[in-house]
């Protein structure tokens, strides 16, 4: 399970001292028991695998957001933390795939599904989602699928 994952590398952090993994990590369990008690009071169990490589590629958005932010404001060191900090999310993460495959999975799910105008965009887009959860940029992707119905 990944929240283990994530508590044993916590663990091997502790130990060997790394104060950014650490920290990292803290933040990473803190969003993970934040999601938990929201979903414990919706009526649900604990958050799945799949919730948490959610949670982990929000954090790992806005801490691309605060390191474009920083090299904007003059300020190389605190971005050079949060690319650190991203390293470390990242680990938790399956490979995402490049453009060029982005634009392979697409055709090949537009193919697949029949898929014709942009009417059909909604059931291509949780194909998408179903089959690669974690791996794919839905951003990207959606703009890919937009430009192969439009």
């Amino acid at each position: 399970m990944l929240r283990d994952e994530i508590n044993e590398a916590l663990k091997a952090a502790v130990k060997s001292q790394d104060r950014r993994s650490m920290a990292t990590l803290r933040l990473v369990n803190a969003a993970i028991k934040d999601r938990d008690i929201a979903a414990r009071t919706s009526g649900k169990d604990c958050v799945s695998d799949d919730d948490i490589r959610q949670i982990l590629a929000k954090m790992i958005r806005q801490r691309e957001e605060s390191a474009a932010t920083y090299m904007d404001a003059g300020r190389p060191e605190l971005a050079a933390q949060e690319r650190e900090e991203i390293e470390i999310i990242q680990r938790f993460l399956p490979r995402q795939l490049s453009d060029e495959e982005i634009r392979s999975v697409c055709a090949s799910v537009v193919k697949e599904i029949g898929a014709a105008g942009l009417r059909d965009m909604g059931r291509t887009m949780a194909t998408l989602k179903e089959r690669f959860p974690g791996q794919l940029d839905f951003g990207r992707a959606s703009a890919v699928v937009k430009g192969m119905l439009s």
